[in-house]
């Protein structure tokens, strides 16, 4: 088919990516503008970009949908379908209207739940057992598309949201894939509005720990805000990032610090496993209780 593909990080890649092997005739990719990162905030091109410039892809990446210069190139570009990846902008009816055979989603969640822009890291949070990847007509409104394909798999126990993003990036390539192929054939079952749940956007203090919820909670916190925003809980005045944990058996006083570097939670206790202080590499959480002379008895945080 004639597509035109809208994505923008490492995770919309991997279907771009399958587009292409698949003999697809990729005729422009559009994604978010380059950012300014790390410390000397040198503009950076989204992975998607990077891509298409070694492939000899024409790129767009327009700072504005409804107006000005994108709208009528998007129309030129005559797609028989546009294909839309955690590209980070909602498209307007009138970009909508424009592929002959509609615009279609691959979203990483079973929807209805999880509508919205982090979909894998609150499936994390929300302890869930199941998550997946689905392909849908795009609509007006926020992930309210008829749904075209489900692929589901399970969630790990210790799965971090890092390690689901890898999984179910190539498991969306293969779906969208097939989608395409089964198009005519397929179709389209509305969505259960009864069963809508919403991922809003993460912000860094989300990943505060507090040491009076239940382990199980802050486990799943650890876990869905990794590698980004990441979880922290404070000490001495500053702040220290806990890169991985698990749930251990103890109790008493939420913050307390328990032998075998659990920390007593409101309901259980977590065992850190993985630490990092400011300026310093990551080490356990035994070496690190050593290193600063924190105690059985002290409190954390």
């Amino acid at each position: 088919m004639r597509v035109v593909f809208f994505g923008t990080p490492t995770f919309a890649v991997h279907t771009l990516q399958a587009l292409l092997d698949a003999g697809h005739d990729v005729v422009g990719v559009v994604a978010q503008p380059d950012k300014p990162a790390g410390r000397g905030q040198e503009l950076l091109s989204p992975p998607t970009v990077v891509l298409c410039r070694a492939r000899g892809i024409p790129v767009f990446q327009p700072t504005k949908l409804k107006s000005g210069e994108f709208p009528p190139a998007f129309a030129e570009l005559a797609p028989e379908v546009a294909v839309v990846v955690a590209y980070g902008r909602i498209l307007p009816p009138a970009i909508l209207a424009v592929p002959r055979r509609g615009c279609i989603n691959v979203h990483a969640s079973l929807l209805p739940r999880w509508r919205g822009a982090a979909p894998i890291q609150w499936a994390v949070l929300a302890g869930d057992h199941e998550t997946g990847v689905a392909t849908m007509n795009m609509a007006e409104g926020l992930d309210t598309g008829d749904i075209l394909l489900v692929e589901r798999t399970p969630i790990g126990p210790e799965e971090t949201a890092g390690a689901l993003f890898e999984r179910l990036a190539p498991m969306g390539a293969a779906l969208l894939i097939r989608t395409l192929a089964e198009l005519d054939s397929l179709t389209p079952q509305p969505q259960d509005d009864a069963g809508v749940t919403y991922a809003r956007m993460l912000d860094k203090e989300m990943g505060r720990l507090d040491w009076s919820a239940p382990a199980a909670e802050l486990h799943r916190k650890v876990r869905g805000l990794a590698p980004w925003p990441g979880t922290f809980c404070e000490y001495a005045g500053s702040t220290l990032k806990v890169v991985s944990a698990r749930v251990a058996d103890g109790g008493g006083e939420a913050g307390t610090i328990l032998s075998g570097a659990r920390i007593a939670c409101g309901v259980g206790a977590l065992e850190l496993v993985l630490v990092q202080a400011p300026g310093k590499r990551a080490v356990s959480g035994a070496d690190f209780l050593n290193g600063a002379r924190l105690k059985v008895g002290e409190r954390l945080g």
